[in-house]
């Protein structure tokens, strides 16, 4: 059963969706703003999250950041009540996956969370992540560029390119990276992922003369 992470701070609305979508044979949470949203992802797991944007605190727009910084990629659906063209294209630019509009109708939600839903199976069990001319062999975690095999990569080189492989452009901050290769908390010393990401891009470099992993000064790195 996929379980849905409602952060709506309008009662009778978060009430509504989490009805609606239960009958319908989801799990529902419910958070009522981006700090109690940030909480409940740190202790549960969720396979899609319903977001408003207008919260108290911490808005939809910073917990969406927060979220794709971190290395977060559950599908965002934003439910918002702003119609322009401007908000939707920031939002969706930042990380979002899809934007509905309020007032809503709850068969065009359950409809957009299942297509979310169906593109997130799919990425999971794709076998392999392909960027350009670079392939991620998941099962094997083998890495080929124009079908040649790069050297051997280590755990945690092969889950750096991973995370920048699926999530084209988008810029990481080191800490985010760190746990995300890892799987263990941040503690502030960057030597460590420095020198993997050095020997990751000798790697590369054995087999292609293309640059695939860029440092953003101040910031971590990305995928060019």
């Amino acid at each position: 059963m996929e379980h849905i992470l409602i952060v709506e701070d309008d009662n009778k609305i978060s009430v509504l969706l989490k009805e609606a979508l239960e009958r319908e044979g989801f799990a529902c949470g419910q958070a009522f703003s981006g700090t109690e949203c940030m909480l409940r992802l740190s202790l549960e797991q969720y396979q899609l999250i319903l977001l408003d944007l207008t919260l108290p605190g911490q808005s939809g727009e910073d917990v969406l950041q927060a979220l794709r910084g971190k290395g977060i990629t559950t599908p965002v659906i934003v439910v918002s009540a702003r119609d322009d063209l401007d908000s939707k294209v920031d939002v969706l630019s930042i990380g979002a996956d899809d934007y509905v509009t309020k007032p809503f109708e709850i068969k065009e939600v359950v409809a957009r969370i299942r297509v979310q839903l169906r593109k997130a199976g799919d990425s999971r069990n794709a076998s392999h992540l392909t960027y350009r001319s670079l392939v991620l062999d998941r099962e094997h975690h083998m890495v080929t560029i124009d079908g040649t095999e790069t050297p051997a990569l280590t755990r945690q080189e092969y889950r750096i390119l991973e995370l920048l492989a699926q999530n084209p452009k988008r810029v990481f901050s080191k800490d985010a990276i760190f746990e995300y290769a890892w799987q263990e908390p941040y503690m502030g010393e960057t030597k460590t992922l420095d020198v993997h990401i050095s020997n990751l891009r000798k790697k590369l470099k054995r087999v292609s003369e293309e640059e695939y992993i860029e440092t953003i000064w101040g910031i971590g790195y990305r995928i060019k």
